[in-house]
């Protein structure tokens, strides 16, 4: 009896001591995603409901359901452990990128210092727990982590999401649906989807690897993808000072692409395309593009949108075809008359030099030191007779007005010939005579 109150007595003391470094808390450490998009949420609170994933000790416990068909989620971690890496209590993802904790690590160089042995974690956390408390920082997590933690890493911020994903709190896969035994139907609280394969290295993934960032299958994967991300080329036209920004939505303006891009030089004009969701921002100087497109690409963030920075095009340079309904615009023959056009090399044979009616012999070819053959009728100033569909005849009865005066002034006029369009035609000037 004796030895047995003894040992009642020390296992009291134990337990006494034990119970102060139990956690409380008010509310959890949790991210936008696990959190849920329903703005009116309610959870429930546990006062040392369950003891912590990593340092085994009672904590507080969240639960709650984000959303409409969304499975009930709540928190993992105990909140010492979770603001040493700076990480959510639910998903353990780093609560500014959304990332893992092995891809920020790996990004910024920091090194995992937890112990592994149960006496030395306990000592450590609770040293760091002391460290957190009578820190003055704003952020004393990333106090923790270092200096490297708070500055801009460019590979996290090509990594980062944006936005919630919120299809990580969809309900699990219903293991009856899968064998052909759910009865429940539509009332079924569970997903009645196909599951992945079981071979898949998503498949299996542990708590304890993704805090520690140790063979994390996501982590991996992300590290991967990093190392093929695409890179900006810079064009070789040096003429080129315009930056494709696109990805752009209603909530972007024309004054906040100033104040993020005014930094690099001065910039000459900012056209937004709505309907393309798109902007053209152009330089003044061809050096100011270039550092602001190698600083943005793949980091651009205006307003929580992630925007993609590209070089601008020529004009000239366009292709056509891969545009819808403008597909059979690089088909068109081109105009003739037009200097580009090539004419035929030989002067047509000439029938006869006088006509039945009593017109005058038609004029043979202006010379021409190029060696191209030019018609009378486009040396004098005139259309060809077939250009308007006109004949000949009606060309030289008068169709033309005044073209007849002119005609030996104009037919040794140097250089190319003119080029003639639609809105020339006699028939289109008002002409009732005709």
């Amino acid at each position: 009896i004796l030895l047995l109150n003894r040992s009642m007595a020390i296992s009291k003391s134990a337990n006494t001591y034990n119970r102060l470094n139990w956690e409380e808390s008010e509310f959890p450490i949790i991210c936008q995603t696990c959190l849920g998009d329903n703005p009116y949420l309610r959870m429930m609170k546990e006062k040392h409901g369950d003891e912590c994933k990593i340092c085994t000790r009672p904590f507080t416990i969240f639960r709650w359901c984000p959303g409409a068909k969304m499975r009930f989620k709540r928190t993992e971690i105990c909140q010492t452990c979770c603001k040493m890496k700076n990480i959510c209590q639910t998903c353990l993802l780093d609560l500014e990128y959304g990332l893992p904790v092995q891809v920020r690590d790996t990004a910024i160089g920091a090194k995992d210092d937890i112990p592994k042995a149960v006496v030395n974690r306990d000592y450590y956390i609770q040293n760091q727990e002391k460290a957190l408390g009578s820190s003055k920082d704003g952020n004393p997590s990333l106090a923790l982590l270092g200096e490297k933690a708070s500055q801009p890493n460019d590979m996290l911020m090509k990594l980062a999401r944006t936005t919630p994903y919120y299809r990580r709190n969809l309900p699990h896969i219903c293991s009856f649906w899968v064998k052909g035994e759910c009865k429940r139907g539509e009332e079924c609280p569970y997903r009645h989807e196909k599951p992945t394969d079981p071979d898949d290295p998503l498949a299996h993934q542990n708590i304890k690897d993704r805090y520690f960032g140790t063979n994390d299958p996501v982590a991996e994967k992300l590290l991967n993808r990093a190392k093929t991300l695409p890179k900006l080329e810079i064009p070789e036209d040096k003429t080129i000072t315009t930056l494709y920004i696109g990805g752009i939505n209603e909530s972007v303006l024309e004054s906040d692409l100033r104040d993020v891009f005014y930094q690099f030089g001065e910039i000459r004009n900012i056209s937004l395309v709505p309907k393309q969701q798109c902007a053209f921002l152009q330089f003044a100087h061809r050096s100011s593009a270039e550092q602001a497109s190698q600083a943005l690409f793949g980091k651009l963030i205006v307003k929580g949108v992630r925007l993609n920075v590209r070089w601008g095009k020529p004009q000239s340079n366009r292709d056509y075809t891969n545009i819808p309904g403008l597909q059979a615009f690089a088909k068109y023959d081109p105009v003739p008359g037009l200097p580009e056009f090539a004419m035929p090399t030989e002067p047509p044979a000439q029938a006869s030099t006088s006509s039945d009616d009593g017109a005058p012999p038609a004029k043979k070819a202006a010379p021409n030191p190029s060696g191209t053959y030019i018609s009378p009728v486009m040396a004098a100033g005139a259309p060809p007779s077939d250009f308007f569909n006109l004949g000949a005849q009606q060309l030289s009865s008068g169709a033309v007005a005044g073209s007849s005066s002119s005609t030996d002034d104009q037919s040794m006029r140097p250089g190319p010939p003119r080029a003639y369009y639609p809105s020339q035609d006699p028939r289109m000037l008002g002409s009732n005579n005709l």
